[in-house]
This record gives structure tokens, C-alpha cells and sequence, in this order.
């Protein structure tokens, strides 16, 4: 899948407390937050497919990124299908520096039984999770409300991330979008980002000013980096 990869923004909730800087620890330790609803970044469900290089067969997914508000890339998801293959479905998360990743997660669709994943390996840009999916579960995901996520904090509380699944069931067995309509809501999508950082970092000088502080430094969100 080289050439289609999930994207994540610089701007991503911390599990470990706060909303700092994907890769910024928090300046000082907080109780991470017992439940996290997040809502959409991409309008719809994205379904991509290619041919796997070593197997030569297809292979699809259908990918959606979320974030605490609609212009906070937090955590990218894809669920994949490798046709042939014995156990077609694993879904991978692309979630922020800063996750605790020994204990792994659980992933589930409303009150259904969850599945366990484990955290395989981070980048600069977020850290990657894989769950193998039984077809059960995949037809749990076309017919349910919210994907849920559960990550285990170091001292012992657990952290539940909610994600809307409107739309998953018809891009999952419709067609798949055309490369092009993609790069073209990516390009859309970081235009997006960057016009809202630019305001808040306005807002914020123009707060500072007024109150006679100096006014901090707010980056821009980098450009989303390509994740397997």
C-alpha cells in the first residue's frame, strides 16, 4: 500500500493527559480522562485499494481519521482486507506519541465482546496497532453505531475512545474512491488546518496583546506524514 497511507496531523489529544503536542510530554502529569468522544475528520469513510507487492493480490481499506474536535487529527483507523488470504481482516490504529503501548488496547463495537491488539512499532509521526478481526466482528462494524477504543494508562485506569461507524458499511462494500478525489480531500483537508491554526495563533496575539503578556508561539499543523 505504498502509495496510499493513512494520514495523521501534528495536532493529537495525549492519552497519557492533556492536549498538548503529539510528541510534547505534558508539563506536568494529569489524570488522563475516563471517556473521549471523538467526531470525524473526513467527511465520509475512504476505501483504497492496491495490489500487495509480495502476494500480488488485492488488498483494500477502508480508512477514517478522528479527532477531539473537527480540525484535531487525533487517530487515524483503517480496517483491512487481504482477499485470499486465511485471515482477511486486521484493523490498524495510528495513534499519538505519548500512548501507553505495554499493555495494548481492546477494540470493540458497542457493547459487543472486544478484541485484543497490540502496539507493534512507533514513528516520529504516531505510534501503529494492529487487531486481527474475525468476519463476526467486521460485520459488528457495517451494522453498529461506535467503534470503541480502550487503552490501558500506566497506573491502572483505562481510557475509552468512542468513534461514529456512520458510513463504514457502505464504503466498506461499495467501490473505491478514485486516487485522485483522495489527494484531492487530502490537499482540501491540510488547506483546512492550516487556515484554523493561523486564526487561533491570531486569537491568541491578539488575547496577549490585550492583556500586556507576550504572545506564545503556536506552529502550524505539519503536513499530515504518511503511516502504513
Amino acid at each position: 500500500m505504498s502509495k496510499y497511507r493513512l494520514r495523521l496531523a501534528a495536532a493529537a489529544i495525549l492519552l497519557s493527559g492533556g492536549g498538548a503536542h503529539a510528541q510534547q510530554p505534558a508539563p506536568a502529569p494529569q489524570q488522563p480522562p475516563a471517556k473521549v468522544d471523538l467526531v470525524p475528520i473526513q467527511p465520509e469513510w475512504n476505501k483504497i485499494c492496491d495490489q500487495d507487492q509480495q502476494t500480488k493480490k488485492e488488498v483494500c481499506l477502508t480508512t477514517r481519521d478522528f479527532g477531539v474536535q473537527a480540525d484535531q487529527p487525533s487517530i487515524a483507523v483503517a480496517l483491512y482486507e487481504q482477499k485470499g488470504a486465511p485471515e482477511p481482516n486486521f484493523i490498524r490504529l495510528l495513534m499519538p506519541l505519548g500512548t501507553p503501548v505495554r499493555a495494548g488496547f481492546r477494540i470493540g463495537v458497542d457493547k459487543g465482546a472486544a478484541e485484543s491488539g497490540n502496539f507493534e512499532v512507533c514513528y516520529p509521526n504516531g505510534c501503529l496497532a494492529d487487531a486481527k478481526l474475525k468476519p463476526a466482528f467486521v460485520d459488528g462494524m457495517k451494522k453498529g453505531e461506535k467503534l470503541i477504543v480502550i487503552v490501558k494508562q500506566p497506573n491502572g485506569a483505562e481510557t475509552t475512545l468512542t468513534m461514529p461507524l456512520a458510513g463504514f458499511g457502505k464504503s466498506y462494500d461499495g467501490p473505491p474512491i478514485d486516487p485522485k478525489v483522495l489527494e484531492e480531500q487530502q490537499k482540501r483537508l491540510q488547506e483546512e488546518l492550516q487556515k484554523k491554526a493561523e486564526e487561533q495563533r491570531k486569537a491568541q496575539e491578539a488575547q496577549q496583546k490585550g492583556s500586556g503578556a507576550p504572545a506564545p508561539t503556536t506552529p502550524a499543523p505539519a503536513k499530515p506524514p504518511a503511516g502504513k
